[in-house]
């Protein structure tokens, strides 16, 4: 049986997330959180759930690009970086959810972490031969 290898597991756990939080919160069913966190900067519900819906497309493409480009690191630099800009985005505008279940702290730090996996493990290529 082939089992997935470190590399692939990292590569669809990253994927998957930015798919779900692009398809589900954003396009399928807005939750109102995310509404919350775009009326934070005064925009009208209209423009909230645009910006919303917008956001969450621009989440399903990074999604594709990740999943066909996981092997850049420069694309792994950019998760990192989207992924604690998020953080810093919510900590500025509603920072009572770095404190609640499954809070942007924990769900960023693991994808962080298997994005610094895939740099490590495309940096030494002759350990994954």
């Amino acid at each position: 049986m082939n089992h997935l290898n470190t590399i692939q597991i990292a590569r669809f756990i990253i994927s998957f997330s930015w798919l779900y939080h692009g398809l589900i919160p954003k396009l399928i069913h807005i939750a109102p959180l995310e509404l919350k966190m775009t009326a934070s900067f005064g925009f009208n519900p209209e423009i909230s759930t645009l910006i919303t819906r917008a956001a969450g497309i621009g989440e399903i493409i990074f999604a594709v690009l990740f999943f066909i480009f996981y092997r850049s690191i420069l694309i792994n630099i950019l998760n990192i970086a989207a992924l604690v800009g998020l953080m810093l985005f919510v900590a500025v505008l509603q920072p009572a959810l770095l404190i609640e279940a499954f809070n942007p702290v924990t769900t960023n730090i693991a994808l962080i972490a298997f994005s610094l996996v895939l740099i490590k493990e495309l940096k030494e290529p002759q350990l994954n031969a």
